[in-house]
């Protein structure tokens, strides 16, 4: 019989498993005080009673994802491929900056959702992952870090997050509780294509930072962009979010991908303010990074200013994201488990890691 995954018990579970045992209950705290600080091996657990630690050796899984690859990108960001136990491979991008470290976590292998822009959906749905899976990205990053820890979680890896809802709850629990790794819940961000029913869900669980990935304000061609909109349409997908909790300043967040041709006209812009009306929302414009095979291509760099300007000339924060990680394949909808040597070599993003070299070397001199 399999045994289980020692990321998947959280504090309450571990009282459970202390009180099973006939165990005082300090103890539960002090193997998750262990488990926190990333440690994975009850034999090391020096305050613990050397037969508690032989029954948890015993009786839980203690081995972590394997780093199968990790690609340094030329923006500072890394790439991992993470094997997990049934020998199925994730990412996860760590992004430190000047004032926080960013993880991209994954929460299924491949996704279901079927979006048009993103690489990921090529895949399709292999499986969801288990929430000490997902917190185990966060046990990694922060070994990988040594001196600093991640300070901000974006679920923006692969998947659908809330396609895994009880899985992605407790691991939200986990991530926030100041007993668990302690984030702010304005610090960790769940994007979601769109799944109404499950936004419901999660501002009742726990409301932490939403995204949604919206791309377009009009519902036939969000629909051929993104299936999901045919079961969840925008009208429905507005109500769901004038409903929900606010965590940020900038309110909840849309993501939208500029297509050069698809989405990228100030009729687009017009109706995008039309749908923000009356919605604490912030716009991440976002150039679309490309793939292989894919036919579409990003908008034009006059395109997108100029959609920037009218959104902002409505008092509607949009800042344009340029994504890190593109020349390893780690940004935002080229997430496909490529290693180096299928990495994508387009001239687009050759041109700006020669743009970011160029503003290093004006900085250094």
């Amino acid at each position: 019989m399999e045994r289980p995954f020692y990321l998947d018990l959280d504090l309450p579970l571990w009282y459970a498993w202390v009180q099973k045992h006939n165990l005082p209950k300090f103890i539960a705290k002090q193997i998750f005080d262990w488990v926190l600080k990333g440690e994975n091996d009850p034999c090391c657990f020096s305050n613990i009673p050397k037969n508690v630690r032989d029954l948890l050796s015993l009786e839980y899984d203690w081995d972590l994802p394997k780093i199968d690859t990790a690609l340094k990108s030329f923006d500072g960001s890394t790439k991992f491929l993470l094997t997990l136990k049934d020998q199925k491979v994730i990412e996860m991008v760590l992004m430190p900056s000047l004032d926080r470290v960013t993880l991209c976590v994954s929460s299924q292998v491949g996704c279901r959702m079927n979006c048009s822009f993103c690489q990921t959906a090529k895949m399709g749905l292999a499986r969801n992952m288990s929430a000490g899976e997902i917190l185990a990205q966060i046990v990694i990053a922060n070994r990988q870090l040594k001196e600093i820890k991640v300070t901000n979680v974006v679920f923006m890896g692969m998947g659908e997050p809330l396609d895994n809802l009880a899985p992605l709850i407790h691991a939200l629990k986990v991530m926030t509780d100041p007993c668990g790794f302690g984030l702010s819940k304005h610090r960790v961000t769940v994007s979601t294509s769109g799944l109404i029913p499950e936004i419901k869900l999660l501002a009742n669980e726990i409301a932490v930072s939403l995204a949604i990935s919206f791309h377009t304000p009009f519902e036939e061609e969000r629909s051929q962009l993104m299936p999901v909109n045919r079961k969840y349409p925008l009208e429905d997908l507005k109500k769901a979010l004038l409903e929900y909790p606010i965590q940020t300043r900038h309110g909840i967040t849309l993501e939208y991908v500029m297509i050069k041709g698809k989405n990228d006209s100030l009729r687009h812009a017009k109706a995008l303010v039309k749908f923000a009306h009356g919605l604490k929302v912030k716009v991440n414009l976002i150039p679309l990074n490309p793939h292989p095979g894919s036919p579409m291509e990003p908008a034009l760099e006059e395109n997108l200013k100029a959609f920037q300007s009218y959104l902002e000339e409505r008092s509607i924060s949009a800042p344009v994201r340029y994504s890190r990680g593109q020349d390893v394949s780690g940004a935002c909808g080229q997430l496909a488990v490529k290693r180096q040597d299928e990495l994508t070599q387009d001239p687009r993003v050759l041109w700006q890691k020669r743009r970011h070299d160029a503003r290093n070397l004006k900085t250094q001199s």
